[in-house]
């Protein structure tokens, strides 16, 4: 499986994180990463100060990504920066 680092993210204009980036130009749709990681093809994480915490999909509608990188309710995708 490989490993994907994300460093950055992108939003569309009400705030929803469209693209998730990794070092260099790389990025994918959150839809793209959301079937790698159910397929098991690839796994997407972030490295905080603290510690690195893996990405996982919600399984809402629509689904989404999260980290659970304080253990609270809100999404720690939103604190990376945008490309």
């Amino acid at each position: 499986m490989w490993e994907r680092r994300i460093t950055h993210v992108r939003r569309d204009r009400q705030g929803v994180t469209t693209h998730v980036g990794m070092p260099g130009v790389w990025n994918e749709t959150v839809p793209e990463a959301i079937k790698d990681i159910e397929n098991r093809q690839k796994n997407y994480y972030v490295e905080w100060p603290e510690r690195r915490t893996e990405v996982r999909v919600v399984n809402a509608f629509p689904k989404y990504l999260r980290t659970d990188r304080d253990n609270t309710p809100r999404n720690n995708l939103d604190d990376l920066p945008t490309f």
